[in-house]
């Protein structure tokens, strides 16, 4: 009795070497930031091959750089985590754009405009910095009480340590609280497992930053007003984090006299030396700055 013959089976994707860069960015010395992947040419990726690249590399996001679907982009990126794709992270908008520029990339207009899942998001270059203007908030207000008590329980504090608190969702859904100072930020000791399910941010003044002027707007900020520490899902500690700072500045103009120009400091815990420039215009945009270092710059084969 004759048999079918099987299915013909799909040829997978011949892989193919891509341009591929690694960054420090949020610092200006290297291994003291937040590394950041960037593969190049990613046109003809799919999303499961990207998942696949950012699991190996097993850093908090690698980004991918292809051809923009809106005119008024210069490029889309797409951002994952080793578990998932983000519709918009902070370090990844300005490392991606610094491996774009080293690429070559040319900006059609003033600011590099970056295509995300997120929208359009612009970025500046101030010489060597580069900074991306923050989106909007998409959740914002207080937290409820029992959240409030179960974070505070998690990082080993009273209620009454906690001055202040908020949602300051951008994409990622970070929650913060507000310590009384620099010192007890750094001195948490955190119970992980506790704060699973939860990305929460902590920040804390440093002392004398509590004026209402740290900057004019011009000159570089000398002093950090702020020591900020980020813990993701699952209670891991995030290094350097573009988009909570953002959400924070946010927070943090309806909450205390703000100068038009500050800075925070961000990683001591974690060995690194974070350094994130926050500039308020009058308009009301906010940019998120720093510095942008590449360490790797190479090929991937994918």
């Amino acid at each position: 009795m004759p048999t079918s013959a099987p299915p013909a089976s799909v040829p997978a994707a011949t892989p193919r070497r891509r341009p591929f860069a690694q960054l420090d960015v949020f610092a200006d010395r290297p291994q003291r930031g937040n590394p950041l992947a960037v593969v190049l040419e990613a046109d003809g990726l799919s999303a499961e091959d990207m998942q696949r690249v950012a699991r190996w590399t097993n850093l908090s996001e690698t980004t991918f750089l292809l051809s923009p679907t809106d005119p008024g982009a210069d490029y889309r990126v797409r951002i994952f985590t080793p578990t998932g794709e983000l519709p918009f992270a902070g370090h990844p908008m300005l490392g991606t754009a610094r491996a774009w520029l080293d690429a070559g990339g040319v900006p059609a207009g003033e600011r590099i405009v970056q295509e995300c899942a997120a929208g359009l998001i612009e970025v500046r270059r101030d010489g060597e910095r580069l900074a991306f203007a923050a989106p909007p908030l998409l959740r914002s207000g207080p937290l409820d009480e029992d959240e409030v008590r179960r974070i505070a329980e998690a990082l080993g504090l009273e209620r009454a340590d906690v001055l202040g608190h908020a949602w300051v969702d951008n994409g990622p859904g970070w929650r913060v609280i507000e310590l009384g100072s620099a010192a007890r930020v750094l001195a948490l000791a955190p119970d992980r497992g506790r704060l699973d399910g939860l990305k929460v941010g902590v920040l804390g003044a440093h002392p004398g930053a509590e004026g209402p002027s740290s900057g004019n707007g011009r000159e570089p900020v000398s002093e950090p007003r702020y020591e900020v520490r980020a813990f993701t899902t699952g209670g891991v500690e995030d290094p350097v984090t573009g988009s909570l700072h953002a959400g924070i500045a946010q927070w943090m103009l309806t909450r205390h006299p703000m100068p038009p120009r500050w800075s925070a400091t961000q990683g001591a815990v974690l060995g690194r030396a974070g350094l994130v420039e926050i500039t308020a215009e009058p308009s009301g945009t906010l940019w998120i700055g720093g510095a942008t270092l590449p360490t790797i710059q190479g090929t991937i084969l994918v």
